[in-house]
């Protein structure tokens, strides 16, 4: 079947049109996106700005119409961090959903992370055995682990690289006390939990999706998206912890020549990679394999098996 997968996160509205079958990997045929930065929209409330609020109406009956024009049977539309803290989210969805009557579903925290873990699992399979798994967003920063398809433990923090920027890089440049208090910050939030995955013992396997993971990783030296999502990538933690005080060093412009890294993320990537190697030094992991698969397959994957127990 041809399934559209509406993704509404923290920085772009994307939808994914998939042909699915139960028992073989998601087919991407066509992809819609755009940069609707909702998390900056949010006013001084934590509500989302009418701005932002008719940018995601816009953008949803438009990916209505690319659904339709590319034959999909069904839509499954969900929100992450930048609807789900907002103040107003049940108004904004209710208005989109009257405007367009498209219903987004809103994913807690712990549902992204165990989704998330279940597209990783698929990917890398059952001999990766215990499984690790890391994503950062916009808004929020995903942590699962377990041995089989469904995690043992999932949970997600405050530490996407968007908000981050926003917090404390908001007013330009950061400097040395902004960056110091910055990885203070990320570090005591992971380290806050992280028994949870450390009690099972240390991982067979760490993986990381994401848009900020596989920009950090073609930073460090793996190959473009060009060769093909079958090319082993990974992200090294010593490679990134000497390529940090380069990043932030680096001007907008600078930034945004390096590969991997979109002019319009540019802000993002130090506060990516300051989560990332924190994240790498508290559960003591050498190295991150970047996995192509991530939310929106996870979310793909389990509707996939819903149908087939229904059927």
């Amino acid at each position: 079947m041809r399934l559209g997968v509406l993704d509404i996160g923290s920085n772009t509205g994307h939808l994914l049109v998939v042909d699915a079958h139960g028992g073989a990997a998601p087919l991407p045929a066509y992809s819609y996106k755009e940069p609707l930065r909702l998390a900056e929209h949010l006013d001084g409330e934590g509500a989302v700005s009418q701005t932002g609020i008719d940018a995601l109406t816009a953008f949803t009956a438009q990916a209505l119409v690319v659904a339709e024009d590319k034959g999909c049977e069904d839509m499954l539309a969900f929100a992450t961090s930048a609807v789900r803290d907002a103040v107003n989210s049940e108004a904004v969805l209710d208005h989109v959903h009257e405007s367009t009557d498209v219903r987004i579903e809103v994913l807690s925290g712990e549902d992204e992370a165990r989704l998330t873990f279940l597209a990783v699992r698929r990917w890398f399979g059952w001999s990766a055995g215990r499984l690790a798994v890391f994503d950062i967003g916009g808004g929020s920063l995903e942590i699962a682990g377990g041995a089989d398809e469904s995690p043992d433990v999932a949970w997600s923090l405050p530490l996407g690289a968007g908000r981050l920027a926003r917090q404390f890089f908001g007013g330009g440049p950061p400097d040395d006390e902004a960056i110091r208090s910055l990885r203070k910050q990320i570090r005591a939030e992971i380290a806050r939990d992280a028994g949870h995955l450390l009690r099972a013992g240390s991982p067979d396997h760490a993986a990381a999706t994401s848009k900020t993971f596989r920009s950090l990783a073609r930073i460090c030296g793996a190959a473009p998206s060009g060769d093909g999502p079958l090319v082993p990538r990974s992200l090294p933690r010593e490679e990134l912890r000497e390529w940090i005080p380069k990043l932030v060093a680096m001007t907008p412009e600078e930034l945004a020549d390096l590969p991997g890294v979109s002019p319009s993320r540019t802000h993002q990537i130090v506060p990516g990679a300051l989560v990332a190697e924190a994240a790498m030094d508290i559960f003591d992991l050498d190295e991150l394999e970047i996995c192509p698969w991530a939310l929106r397959e996870g979310v793909i994957l389990e509707r996939l098996d819903q149908i087939s127990v229904l059927g």
